[in-house]
């Protein structure tokens, strides 16, 4: 996944549904530094949040983690690409943890 894209996309449709960070934040129970940060791609939303965005923000959560509104045409491809990346992320994680 890409932070930076998903971040960009976060700002992208915040603005789209004339929010401001701090109205987002608000919704979310977040501070709006923590938007800030979302959108910087300098952190991820906290995976416990992520349908409550996805609902704010009008979009699904393969939309949220590709970082772009996936059409029907790549959903399938786009999906699958999400989900090997969130596989392999989780076992870079145990790997670190479990050494």
């Amino acid at each position: 996944m890409d932070q930076v894209k998903i971040g960009k996309f976060i700002a992208e449709c915040r603005k789209k549904n004339n929010l401001t960070q701090m109205q987002l934040a608000e919704k979310l129970n977040v501070t709006d530094r923590a938007v800030s940060k979302w959108e910087n791609g300098k952190a991820m939303p906290d995976s416990s949040i992520m349908l409550d965005l996805c609902c704010v923000l009008k979009i699904n959560v393969n939309d949220l983690l590709n970082g772009e509104v996936v059409t029907m045409e790549n959903y399938s491809e786009k999906l699958e690409q999400s989900l090997l990346e969130m596989v392999k992320q989780k076992e870079e994680a145990d790997k670190d943890f479990y050494p």
